[in-house]
């Protein structure tokens, strides 16, 4: 129960904890990003907007401007000016109403009756435009008796440069929202001065909450600015799409979990292999302490007599048997040895060794071997000193062995090469054979104890002189391919001070 607790702990850590983690990043990301998208699109149509009421601003400014005009020359007959009034106003629904004016802003005549009893004498607007003879909008919204909301535009009809008569025109703020609302259903938009007091806006029932980011752009024909509040981003879209991105991310991470806990599993299993195979190697070790002495003594014996019995017994029949009970007594012996060899480690007298003197030592006897076999045999050693801390006995018979096993892997001829060299801290032993070559499969088994590919071998050779190269701090490599050759390289520390 433990074990499981602490395997879903590690899960929760490894995958659940990063996902939740990563998600949380992209969500806020995500929220960030829609709420940046809003903003834009709030930018958009705010200069829609003010290309929009620029445009109906201007529209108007400029009918009532040729208004003006054409009363400069006749404006004393009030149901000619009525009707001229009238016909601007029945063309364009955005009027509220259309007014004449005398020059002191008391209405003479107009398109209805709403401004009938008001004077306009007070209103700033009209008192801009009588200092500047200017057209002016007003900058607030007014309300008629009919309770309909306008804002109020002015331009003076001008003669001799005095201001003879004024006409007001009315827009209605219904229509100005109207418009609104067709290029941008649902949205708030507010209308205000250049110092921030609203005007009017398209829904009287909000507020703009300051302290939330509002887009402005100004008018060009009026002093005005347009107020927007980007939308706030949708809630479901953002954890739609933050969802998906965890399932995405979790489906990712727990991919590379499984991926990783079986590399973890496979190296595991290599560990636990190599504690089997040292396992073998010690029960081989122990079994050989405690029999190869007890082994060599006898045979030492049987080696005796039948020497004696050799020279006392001088046919060619016995002497035949002779020789053959002689090698495989002798062939006893060398199995009893690399049964020494697999045995616990012993007190070695470690010297050093010039390595390239040892290969020119075995050379005549490899050399001799090669012909045998008909193999052509070469090498090449580097000029330079090459010492390592060996035994100089057992590294003659690791290299003795893998010549042998390349040589016998060329039945019908071939080529053996030994190449020495060195590198800032070790030296390289390479011996190379173009035989027969070792199989992928056997090749993993190749340093098993008592697997071999021989009939007559004990599978006792390379796992020797793997025992006997990492008694040395060594390691031995084996490369090969069927039908192509085989490598096997040994590295050994180079001796420290020596050049």
């Amino acid at each position: 129960m433990k074990n499981k607790r602490k395997k879903f702990a590690i899960y929760l850590s490894i995958v659940l904890a990063p996902a939740i983690l990563f998600t949380t990043f992209y969500g806020i990301y995500s929220y960030k990003m829609n709420d940046k998208k809003s903003y834009r699109n709030a930018e958009r149509d705010a200069s829609i907007y003010q290309r929009q009421m620029d445009q109906v601003i201007g529209e108007t400014i400029k009918s009532i401007e040729v208004l003006a005009i054409t009363f400069e020359s006749n404006f004393t007959n009030t149901n000619d000016v009525k009707t001229a009034l009238k016909k601007v106003s029945e063309k364009d629904p955005r009027y509220g109403g259309i007014y004449f004016l005398d020059e002191k802003g008391n209405v003479i005549t107009g398109t209805n009756e709403y401004l009938k009893q008001y004077s306009l004498q007070n209103k700033n607007y009209l008192k801009t435009m009588e200092l500047t003879h200017q057209t002016v909008v007003s900058d607030q919204v007014e309300s008629l008796s009919n309770n309909q909301k306008v804002v109020a535009i002015v331009t003076p009809v001008v003669k001799n440069n005095d201001i003879q008569a004024i006409i007001v025109a009315h827009i209605r703020i219904d229509y100005i929202a109207n418009i609104i609302q067709m290029l941008s259903p649902n949205t708030f938009v507010q209308f205000e001065s250049t110092t921030g007091i609203p005007i009017f806006s398209t829904n009287s029932n909000l507020v703009l909450d300051q302290e939330k980011g509002i887009v402005r752009t100004s008018l060009e024909k009026v002093p005005w600015r347009i107020a927007i509040v980007p939308n706030t981003p949708k809630i479901n879209p953002v954890f739609n799409h933050t969802f998906i991105f965890f399932l995405i991310i979790t489906t990712i991470i727990h991919g590379l979990y499984l991926f990783l806990h079986s590399i973890t599993i496979k190296r595991q299993a290599a560990r636990e292999r190599m504690q089997n195979e040292t396992q073998k190697l010690e029960l081989v070790g122990t079994l050989a302490a405690s029999t190869a002495h007890e082994i060599r003594n006898p045979l030492t014996g049987i080696k005796g007599l039948f020497q004696l019995l050799s020279e006392k017994y001088k046919d060619p029949k016995d002497q035949f048997y002779f020789s053959i009970v002689n090698k495989e007594i002798d062939r006893i012996n060398e199995i009893v040895n690399e049964f020494l060899i697999l045995g616990k480690p012993t007190i070695q007298k470690m010297e050093e060794i010039h390595l390239d003197q040892v290969i020119n030592d075995l050379n005549p006897l490899i050399f001799s071997e090669s012909n045998l076999f008909n193999v052509h045999y070469s090498y090449r050693i580097n000029s330079e000193k090459m010492i390592v801390l060996a035994t100089m006995d057992q590294l003659k018979q690791v290299i003795l062995n893998i010549t042998k096993n390349a040589l016998e892997s060329m039945s019908i001829g071939g080529q053996l090469m030994i190449n020495l060299d060195k590198n800032e801290e070790n030296v390289v032993l390479s011996i190379r054979d173009n035989g027969n070559g070792i199989s992928e499969e056997d090749l993993k088994k190749i340093f098993t104890p008592f697997f071999t590919s021989k009939e007559n071998g004990t599978g006792l050779g390379l796992v020797v002189c793997k025992r006997i190269i990492e008694s040395f701090n060594g390691t031995i490599e084996i490369k090969s391919k069927i039908n192509k050759g085989t490598e096997v390289i040994i590295t050994l520390p180079l001796q420290k001070g020596v050049v």
